[in-house]
């Protein structure tokens, strides 16, 4: 079979024969429909995450997706296997797999659980956004910030939800699907501070980090009662960079609580649920049209092309055999 195979650590994948799968250990061999090309999937198969430090070369990238088993049934399943799902089969094991829709096409129903199931352990767990809530998701334009954005509001019920991002274009697009305001990162500290003295912040769900995070934090301290609001600050991702320098006064002189989330961070159960119950409820919204996810499908065999290429905003790379 053909398939993307890593030989050399810190190299793009090729696209070349590679060795049929083995069903062994209760594993099917089923046939690979999508995969999404994310962060943590280039992660790992470059060496980079802690899940692949036992891995030996050659690696098939593909960390999850969708796969048709020998029965015909459509799953989503996810592994962290130097097999993966970068090919035209693979061997999956069946424990955490999810039914697709049979109104959900596969490459849709690939992109959605790596952003679903983060934004919505970020929302419902670390957040705990009630009905009613003032939400803020810096970083929104991205996948995982625009699932966050539609979530917020249709599923937990958030009143207001504020998003700001630095493609203006995906800002309007956000206003489309459920954002309440929408605003660059170059108005930050105007605006939040604006937002947060109006009607306080319950929660911020922060992709950024680096210094919009800085920024969002000391606005947050704007004067009034909004400073002893209990404002819930949960941190997914740092595309602006790793640290930030804050001062203590701000943490000592606000309700704000700061918490993570990623692997470690979240208890099992929570994430079984939003893998379950969550993931279930998602693809449904996803084939209802309630739920709005860009895709771009890319061939197996363009898979050097697209490892290398930029990313197009807001739009999930999911690659197709």
């Amino acid at each position: 079979m053909k398939a993307a195979v890593i030989e050399e650590w810190g190299r793009p994948p090729v696209y070349k024969a590679h060795p049929e799968p083995q069903a062994s250990g209760g594993a099917v061999v089923a046939a690979v429909e999508a995969s999404p090309l994310t962060n943590l999937t280039r992660a790992v198969a470059m060496g980079q995450h802690y899940t692949s430090k036992g891995f030996e070369l050659p690696v098939v990238p593909g960390v999850d997706g969708v796969v048709r088993l020998p029965d015909g049934a459509r799953v989503y399943t996810s592994m962290l296997s130097a097999n993966g799902l970068f090919a035209e089969r693979a061997a999956v094991r069946l424990q955490n797999a999810v039914p697709v829709p049979d109104d959900v096409d596969s490459v849709t129903a690939a992109a959605l659980p790596n952003p679903g199931v983060s934004a919505w352990v970020s929302l419902e767990h670390a957040a705990a956004v009630s009905p009613g809530d003032h939400v803020l998701v810096l970083g929104a334009t991205g996948v995982t910030g625009a699932t966050a954005t539609q979530l917020a509001k249709s599923v937990f019920g958030a009143g207001r939800v504020v998003v700001a991002g630095r493609n203006a274009e995906r800002l309007d697009w956000l206003r489309s699907v459920g954002a309440d305001e929408a605003f660059t990162l170059d108005e930050l500290a105007e605006r939040v501070s604006a937002e947060h003295t109006h009607r306080p912040f319950d929660a911020v769900i922060d992709y950024l980090w680096g210094p919009p995070a800085e920024t969002t934090l000391t606005a947050l301290t704007a004067l009034g009662t909004s400073r002893y609001h209990p404002t819930r600050f949960v941190q997914v991702g740092s595309m602006a960079g790793e640290t930030i320098g804050l001062s203590a006064s701000v943490v000592r002189s606000t309700g704000i609580t700061l918490r993570g989330v990623g692997f470690g961070s979240v208890p099992p159960v929570a994430m079984a649920r939003a893998r379950t119950e969550g993931l279930s409820r998602m693809f449904a919204m996803l084939a209802s049209g309630e739920l709005a996810l860009p895709t771009k499908a890319v061939p197996l065999a363009d898979i050097e092309q697209a490892w290398t290429a930029e990313q197009p905003a807001g739009v999930r790379v999911v690659v197709t055999p």
